[in-house]
């Protein structure tokens, strides 16, 4: 069992208005909401660990009636912020006192592996701080202005979640201002003074934000059942 850890699903830090399209979290991936597919893949890789749901207060109450529907793991719900930083800080806020390792994820990132979750947990033990990664096969270029250069795609690496850390090093970053160059959780971290390890992620943890993504979703978990 993994009682000393806990996972920070961040689910929207604001949202639309329940009436308009639903977020992406909510659309289902082969009839199921890819939010329960994702806490799936966790209760499945580190049973025994707190699992929290950071969403926008919206949306609170119709996630509630859609987790007991599709039977969702236990969890708990907690009001996001503005923002993605003050969504992961209210996350925090509610970590139970056992906790010692403390992994956030995309909410719609459903396809994360489990040797992956493994994998980053175990490695937070040695290094603090650790994040799942994959090489860049695409041609990249840096844009400054009205120029732009090629850029070697082997120094690129692209990021996923979920992003591991110890539960110390994380509440003491996130007592930090917030800061626009914040664009996930390493970040925070780095710009606390910590170093971040890389952990090889898997290619099918994609974050699901548009039409052609939920497209391909779909095509995964079908493979992923025949």
């Amino acid at each position: 069992m993994h009682q000393n850890k806990a996972v920070i699903v961040v689910a929207g830090g604001k949202g639309q208005r329940m009436g308009g399209e639903l977020p992406k979290q909510f659309m289902p991936v082969q009839q199921t909401p890819i939010l329960v597919h994702t806490l799936n893949a966790f209760a499945e890789a580190v049973p025994g660990a707190q699992l929290i749901v950071v969403m926008h207060g919206d949306y609170i109450q119709f996630w509630k009636e859609m987790a007991a529907q599709f039977q969702a793991p236990a969890h708990e719900v907690v009001v996001g912020g503005e923002e993605r930083f003050f969504s992961v800080r209210n996350g925090l806020a509610v970590l139970s006192s056992s906790i010692e390792y403390v992994a956030v994820h995309d909410a719609v990132r459903p396809f994360v592996s489990k040797q992956v979750i493994l994998n980053c947990f175990a490695s937070a033990k040695a290094h603090r701080a650790v994040v799942p990664v994959i090489d860049e096969v695409d041609s990249v270029r840096e844009v400054n202005g009205e120029s732009n250069r090629a850029i070697d795609r082997n120094t690129i690496k692209r990021v996923q979640t979920p992003q591991c850390f110890e539960r110390i090093m994380l509440t003491h970053a996130y007592q930090q201002e917030f800061s626009k160059l914040f664009t996930d959780d390493a970040s925070v971290v780095e710009s606390n003074g910590h170093s971040v390890f890389l952990e090889e992620g898997n290619k099918e943890n994609i974050k699901i934000t548009t039409p052609f993504d939920l497209a391909v979703a779909n095509a995964i978990m079908e493979k992923k059942y025949e």
